[in-house]
């Protein structure tokens, strides 16, 4: 029962991020502006990707040019190197997201989540390792997200369980990423991010999986954006690393 009523406060803290900015809405355009242009390399690389699948299909199939059913195969190839790309597309977003707007969003999380002594470096250092973490943080998602897929296509498992699985695992990590900014202000290295998050599990599990969910309806993902940074700052300082609550000054 504990588990369940911390996994809904963790989807509060994801609301709560949307009435912060709803509030402070010169922050919320501030936060805009990376994902606008995340999601428009996103949008360019996926175009391609559709009107090349088919062919990129036929390229990796090469074993069924003698098969009289290829066609229909390579189709079913096709759609699903689509699909792959979209749920790649989603889960590496806010990582894409934060590393363009490192600068911007340090900013917005440092205005949500005051703190009278950080360990503050400038943008310029701290992106290498913001970068060489979130590449970390992708190749564990993928020892999970990769088996998953190609359990997708088990019949009646791939349809009920793996998405079951598949967005606790997506949401765990998305929670990895946006909390990253607060708690790397609290002078917190990736291990003591993991175990403070897996010590978390419940509370983490739904402020991500509500993420996740909202994130896969593709504009609104960028609409979300700054309230995601918003909500884990809120999800830091109220739950995992609770500190004095001084009066923010919201200007950007």
């Amino acid at each position: 029962m504990r588990s369940v009523r911390d996994f809904f406060s963790g989807v509060g803290f994801f609301v709560e991020g949307f009435g912060w900015v709803s509030r402070n809405g010169r922050w919320w355009v501030f936060g805009l502006i990376p994902a606008v242009i995340a999601f428009a390399v996103y949008v360019v690389a996926l175009i391609f990707l559709g009107t090349n699948a088919t062919e990129l299909a036929t390229f990796l199939t090469p074993f069924a040019d003698s098969w009289s059913w290829r066609e229909a195969f390579r189709a079913v190839v096709a759609v699903a190197l689509f699909l792959g790309g979209l749920a790649l597309a989603v889960l590496t977003f806010v990582a894409l997201t934060l590393a363009i707007g490192d600068p911007f969003y340090e900013r917005l999380s440092a205005a949500v989540d005051v703190l009278e002594t950080e360990d503050d470096q400038p943008w310029w250092r701290t992106l290498p390792r913001s970068v060489r973490d979130s590449l970390v943080t992708l190749l564990f998602m993928l020892m999970f997200t990769v088996p998953l897929f190609a359990l997708g296509f088990v019949p009646v498992v791939g349809q009920t369980v793996v998405p079951v699985l598949g967005a606790a695992v997506s949401g765990f990590f998305l929670t990895v990423e946006l909390t990253t900014l607060a708690l790397e202000r609290r002078g917190m290295a990736r291990k003591e991010r993991f175990a403070l998050l897996r010590a978390n599990k419940a509370t983490t599990l739904g402020f991500g999986v509500a993420v996740f969910l909202l994130f896969l309806i593709p504009f609104v993902a960028v609409i979300a954006m700054p309230a995601a940074v918003a909500g884990a700052a809120l999800l830091v300082r109220t739950r995992l690393a609770p500190t004095p609550d001084p009066d923010p000054d919201p200007a950007p």
